[in-house]
């Protein structure tokens, strides 16, 4: 038994390869950002995300490279959505989950903007930016939503959330592992299940509601998360205080790591610093290796 389980396992693994493959000589020859954005895994996730149907993971992919061609997320810039980030709504944290992968935190209630646009573009850069900081070999990240201050006022409308939805699913297909959605209020359940009506249901499969008092929501968080690390208002021992200025330089740094990979030749620019005055120069010279392709 153990051993046709063990020619299973080599059997399925080689007719995914397989598909890889077929998938790479449907989609024919590419070049430039193109070619450097189809790896062998990112076949694979957009294949996933498709039940491993080619002509279907095929029809997603070229959607996403025409999306690709023409949005540039790859050139967005942090100075250039940094205003959006003022309040840390969405950030990405300074640890891990117990699999390695890069945390994004998301805090609705710190919702600071109107313009739909700019938060889909602010979202899109911290999206390639987690990817950009995700370990070797690691394909996914976590999510951690916090809905303290949560309102009416606070919440995107709802098309907004779809247009996000669409964008998710359909161009960065099987990047999430999962999301924790800490102590959502009983307003919020109405919106979600509009939210839920546009979520793929291998997507909503991977959204979680936990709440701090609960036990078993802790010890589904305890799972997942070191508590050491895990911020106060999602049940851990640890703190997390949003420091605007410092993420600017962090963010700064990654967007030369960036360009670099991406082979686009930045000019200089400023970064301001909680004042709007101007703090440091940022240019994209050298810098250290980056920890995994995008894909």
């Amino acid at each position: 038994m153990f051993l046709r389980r063990k020619h299973s396992q080599k059997d399925d693994s080689d007719q995914r390869d397989s598909k890889v493959s077929e998938l790479r000589t449907a989609i024919g020859p590419l070049s430039g950002r193109s070619a450097k954005y189809c790896t062998d895994a990112c076949l694979r996730r957009y294949l996933e995300a498709r039940n491993w149907n080619v002509d279907k993971a095929k029809k997603m992919l070229e959607e996403t490279l025409k999306w690709r061609l023409t949005y540039k997320p790859e050139e967005i810039r942090w100075h250039e959505v940094a205003h959006e980030g003022e309040t840390g709504k969405v950030s990405r944290a300074n640890f891990h989950d117990h699999q390695g992968r890069t945390v994004l935190i998301m805090r609705p209630g710190m919702q600071n903007t109107k313009s739909a646009e700019n938060n889909i573009r602010h979202l899109v850069y911290l999206l390639e930016n987690a990817i950009m900081n995700l370990a070797e070999g690691q394909e996914q990240m976590s999510w951690l939503i916090d809905f303290t201050g949560f309102s009416l006022n606070t919440s995107i409308p709802i098309k907004v959330a779809r247009d996000i939805v669409y964008i998710l699913q359909g161009h960065y297909p099987e990047r999430l592992a999962v999301a924790f959605l800490c102590n959502p209020p009983k307003i919020f359940e109405a919106f979600y299940k509009a939210v839920k009506y546009f979520l793929d249901p291998k997507t909503a499969q991977k959204v979680k509601f936990v709440y701090p008092k609960n036990k078993d929501s802790m010890e589904l968080m305890k799972s997942y998360f070191d508590v050491e690390d895990l911020p106060g208002e999602f049940g851990g021992n640890g703190t997390l205080k949003y420091d605007h200025e410092e993420f600017s330089r962090l963010m700064a740094e990654d967007d030369v790591k960036t360009a670099k990979f991406w082979g686009i030749d930045d000019k200089p620019y400023h970064i301001a610093n909680g004042n709007g005055h101007s703090a440091a120069e940022v240019a994209p010279e050298p810098a250290a290796p980056i920890a995994q392709r995008v894909s």
